[in-house]
């Protein structure tokens, strides 16, 4: 059974109270549904699991994104490595990681988003 309540407090841990007050705000009666799926099965169900903590859930979250080439999600999953206390440097080691197993393209990019969210992070 989704956990609603923990994957809203685990959501807005991860990426932070702006982004979730931003994705409820543009909830619609059509993405409702959607939005309850991953905020209980995702966040609640998933990230709560005590078998990974949430570095390494961070980890194998940008390593999947950016094998995927899910760039709108990678940028905003770099922000909650962050937050999940990733340094830049182990954010860095993941995708060099990446690259070799998904290829120098699809890291390329994500170290191009990566830099770009580093940028304003330490601006």
């Amino acid at each position: 059974m989704a956990d609603r309540t923990a994957g809203e407090r685990v959501r807005r841990a991860v990426l932070g109270d702006e982004h979730v007050d931003r994705a409820a705000a543009r909830t619609t009666p059509f993405t409702a549904d959607f939005q309850d799926f991953i905020t209980g099965y995702a966040w609640g169900e998933i990230w709560t699991r005590p078998g990974l903590d949430r570095r390494t859930r961070s980890c194998v979250t940008l390593a999947i994104l950016t094998a995927f080439n899910y760039e709108d999600e990678l940028a905003m999953h770099v922000r909650a490595a962050l937050r999940n206390g990733l340094t830049p440097e182990e954010i860095k080691e993941v995708l060099l990681q990446t690259a070799v197993y998904a290829g120098v393209p699809a890291a390329n990019r994500a170290f191009a988003i990566a830099q770009h969210v580093l940028d304003g992070a330490t601006t």
